[in-house]
């Protein structure tokens, strides 16, 4: 019998947070990587570690023991410790496909300062893998990658080639049982062959060569004696041969011909679980992750580098923002199956990034504003398209004759004359500690004048905040003269024009650009109205939206609505769940709650530019679920309210459901019919899309749900719903065709609430994930639950969709002053869909993608290099270059943008 080679590759796979806070298990990894680094420098044998493939757990020892530094970078630079090139090993389908990217880049350069990255794109312990992830480690210059989880049964090998759709490929190294499959090996050598011959036997038909070892596991300290061991071990015997390696060491003799190759995602749970419930718990946490990836990639980083100038480039902040949200992006934070502190500090990280982003992208639309050359509202576009649709904000004087405006609030003036006594007006003074005065109003000067009858002061107010006000020096020119004469009658006159708030139609906004406010006219006004006896449009009590191009009834019997005809949509549905933060399951005895006590239909606004009604439907639902009998008990009554919205010239219909969580164990779906049967759908993913079908592959230990992840947005038979970052869909209510099995409706989660990290026994996954740990915060009971999507029928551009839920059109004030035209664009860009518009070393960096099947040209306003995901150029182009399809591009402009 030939003998076999054994890789032992000694390893940690270290969660910076999980079923423990990071703070208590930094204490552990301190104790670790002491040990580590003290048995790497004195035992030769013991001649390799891989530290997880992440750089965040050095930072995290290197924050305590700043000392080690030296001996850490070292060791990585020998080789024998092997670090990087991720940051954190982060989930794939919960975070955007840009976060991943920031990922790799810190991680490389991380590593770089201690000698240089691990040259694998590793990925032990993922809940499955993106269909592009190929094609971003190949941009990495990886050619080999490590995964476990999400295989499918069609590999029977130890490798195979990973391609992604667009061709690209990785050579992956398939862990058939584990990143652990060697952890805490026997202490003698007997035990070691026994052990290794056993597991040998296991897994002999995967094998291709030689037998990859993963000498370690969660949170564990490497083996001492394993340099002994492994030596005792080898002389023993001759079937086996023992070495200790790296993993990349491993690779490079790793075999490359007759490999299969597999195309596209990795999301099976034939083998291991995939985990697929952690989509759809803690909302909360998806939502806040959403809210902090826009404001970064679509407002503080593109604004700062189209109206900013490169000196003013607010680079550490922006690092500050991304590393919370990168930190944020591994597995068991983002995934939220993880206990309440470790949840509550994954909040407050994404809560702190999106106060920097908004705070960066607001400054960045003061210098815009700035920099126009005549005063008003003006109206910017975040997208590479040129867009129309509606802004909300507040103008001042009367209003334009025959403007299409939709009047929500108007003043006629500030009270116009208060007349005070001096010492009235000291107090005030003192109170006054900026040039606000209301949310919309600002002071934009002051003048002072005096005659025998008292001190007369004239306050001109505008809507927005004017740069330069001398307020101190004004404070203090009338303070002394109240002092001069504290017996004089103080007359104050506020000066400002009317205002109104309005909501208006807007048109042809170029593309990464603004445009000077002027209201459209509407072809097609949208209106709203209470349906009564004599309307036809439907019945009585119900209600209507309609602009001439969609319309939508609601239904007073249940609170659902249909767009032209197409009836049944947004049925909310209650039902339990006994599962935990990885898995849903249904109790033995569920319950199912879908049609509601009591139905209420109010007017929000009545048009022409924007209508919308309000449906208030009150439910009975369960109060919780016993685990011991599996079955949902109590009573509590909760209002469930559903918002309409629809807009003049638009075809899309705004959704946005909100509740307060009365109830524990349960799970919320919105479900809508589908215009056409069908057995796929085709939601958004990172830099593309992926189409699948009716069902998920699985085994016993968990069965395979087909509960899938959208970013972005989903299309299944005729409709498509467009989102805020991640949200879980299953096509329902199958019936057979000639084609075969085919769904009729989509259902889409609002909630998931459970109260365990971890259970056994559950309906579709019996054996625990993880510690059978209560975690309160799980069941979000008391919390705000809310959800915006937009629904349309047809033939729809996703993409483009997608774009109005997550980055809507937005409105500045301007005082006028500067050089800026009316309407212009900062920089052209058009035939792909935007992932990163930002300043990188001092040039204009875009990155972009095309979701599509056919090549696509992509038209930019400048010159420069193609680069690969480090930075290093590729190819020259001037002002176009070719995308193929479903390709990812980083494009690095040669010069400064005309500002």
């Amino acid at each position: 019998m030939a003998t076999r080679h054994i890789a032992v590759v000694p390893h940690t796979h270290w969660d910076r947070e999980w079923y423990e806070s990071f703070e208590v298990f930094r204490l552990k990894l301190v104790d670790t990587l002491d040990a580590l680094v003290e048995l790497l420098e004195s035992d030769p044998s013991y001649g390799w570690f891989l530290m997880d493939g992440q750089m965040a757990a050095l930072d995290d020892y290197l924050e305590v023991r700043p000392e080690s530094a030296a001996r850490i970078r070292a060791l990585a630079a020998s080789g024998r410790l092997s670090v990087g090139p991720w940051y954190v090993l982060m989930d794939e389908f919960l975070v955007s496909g840009e976060t991943m990217i920031r990922n790799l880049q810190l991680g490389l350069d991380r590593a770089a300062e201690f000698g240089g990255a691990m040259e694998v794109g590793y990925l032990p312990d993922m809940f499955g893998h993106i269909a592009q992830m190929p094609q971003l480690l190949v941009s990495a210059g990886f050619a080999h990658s490590v995964v476990w989880r999400g295989v499918p049964s069609e590999i029977d090998r130890s490798a195979f080639w990973w391609e992604a759709p667009d061709g690209s490929r990785v050579r992956a190294e398939y862990l058939v049982t584990g990143y652990g499959n060697a952890a805490t090996l026997p202490e003698d050598a007997a035990g070691l062959v026994q052990r290794t011959a056993a597991y040998e036997r296991q897994v002999s038909d995967f094998l291709l060569g030689d037998l990859l070892f993963m000498n370690g596991s969660d949170h564990l300290a490497p083996q001492a004696h394993l340099g002994r061991l492994v030596a005792e071990a080898n002389a023993m015997q001759d079937d086996l041969t023992f070495s200790i390696t790296s993993l990349p060491r491993y690779l490079e003799d790793a075999p490359l011909d007759g490999l299969a190759t597999w195309r596209g995602e990795l999301r099976s749970g034939y083998r291991a679980n995939m985990l697929m419930g952690v989509t759809s718990n803690r909302v909360d946490v998806k939502r806040a992750a959403a809210e902090a990836e826009v404001a970064l990639e679509r407002r503080a980083e593109p604004y700062a580098a189209l109206f900013g100038s490169p000196e003013s480039w607010p680079g550490r902040l922006l690092d500050l923002a991304w590393l919370d949200v990168i930190r944020n992006a591994a597995h068991d934070s983002i995934c939220a199956c993880s206990v309440d502190a470790v949840v509550d500090a994954v909040l407050e990280r994404f809560a702190q990034s999106r106060r920097i982003a908004c705070g960066l992208a607001d400054r960045a639309l003061v210098g815009l504003a700035e920099s126009m050359a005549s005063p008003g509202p003006v109206v910017v576009n975040a997208s590479p398209r040129a867009r129309s649709g509606i802004v909300e904000l507040i103008v001042s004087g009367a209003p334009l004759d025959g403007a299409s405006e939709q009047v929500l609030s108007s003043r006629a003036s500030l009270p116009g004359t208060l007349t005070l006594d001096a010492s009235s007006v000291a107090s005030v003074l003192g109170l006054l500690q900026g040039s606000r005065i209301t949310d919309d109003a600002w002071i934009h000067g002051v003048e002072v004048e005096e005659d025998d009858g008292g001190i007369d002061v004239t306050v001109a107010v505008g809507t927005e905040e004017l740069p330069g006000i001398a307020l101190d020096a004004l404070k203090e020119n009338l303070a002394a003269r109240l002092a001069a004469r504290p017996d004089a009658v103080v007359r104050i006159h506020l000066d400002q024009p009317p205002v109104r708030q309005v909501v208006a139609r807007v048109v042809d906004v170029p593309g990464l650009g603004w445009s000077s406010y002027s209201p459209a006219p509407l072809a097609h006004p949208v209106g709203a109205r209470i349906l009564g006896p004599r309307d036809d449009a439907g019945p009585i009590g119900g209600a209507v939206l309609a602009n001439g191009l969609v319309e939508v009834v609601v239904d007073p019997s249940d609170g659902t609505f249909s767009i032209d005809g197409h009836g049944g949509l947004g049925r909310l549905v209650d039902g339990g769940d006994l599962g935990d933060s990885y898995n849903y399951s249904p109790p033995r005895e569920d319950v199912i709650v879908d049609k509601p006590e009591a139905v209420r239909i109010s007017l929000a606004e009545e048009g022409p530019v924007r209508a919308g009604v309000v449906v208030e439907a009150d439910y009975r639902w369960p109060e919780a679920a016993d685990a011991h009998t599996s079955t949902r008990l109590g009573e509590v009554l909760v209002t469930l309210c559903t918002k309409l919205e629809l807009h003049a010239e638009e075809r899309a219909v705004k959704v946005t459901t909100s509740f307060t969580n009365p109830s524990r164990d349960h799970r919320l779906r919105v479900h809508f019919p589908l215009p056409q049967r069908t057995a796929t759908s085709t939601a958004g993913s990172a830099f593309g899309a992926v189409t699948r079908g009716l069902h998920a592959e699985g085994r016993p230990d968990e069965v395979g749900l087909p509960t899938f992840p959208a970013r972005d947005f989903v299309t299944a038979g005729g409709l498509t719903i467009a989102h805020l970052g991640v949200q879980e869909h299953e096509l329902i209510d199958l019936e057979p065709s000639d084609e075969g099995e085919v769904a009729r409706a989509l259902a889409m989660t609002l909630l998931r609430s459970t109260g365990m990290l971890s259970r056994v026994g559950m309906a579709y996954r019996p054996v625990p994930a993880g510690p059978l740990t209560p975690v309160e915060g799980l069941q979000l009971v008391g919390k705000r639950i809310e959800t915006t999507y937009l629904l349309a029928l047809g033939d729809v551009d996703p993409w483009a969709l997608a774009e109005e839920a997550t980055v809507p059109l937005e409105s500045i004030s301007a005082l006028g002053g500067g050089t800026r035209p009316g309407r212009g664009c900062a920089l052209e860009l058009s035939g792909a869909q935007l992932s990163s518009l930002r300043l990188r070393d001092g040039l204009v960096e875009v990155r972009v993608f095309n979701p599509s099947d056919d090549p696509r040209t992509v038209t930019i306003g400048g010159s420069g290099w193609l680069v690969d995901l480090r930075g290093r150029p590729t190819a020259p182009f001037e002002g176009t270059f070719t995308l193929g399809p479903h390709k990812i591009a980083t494009a690095r402009l040669s010069g400064d943008l005309t500002r």
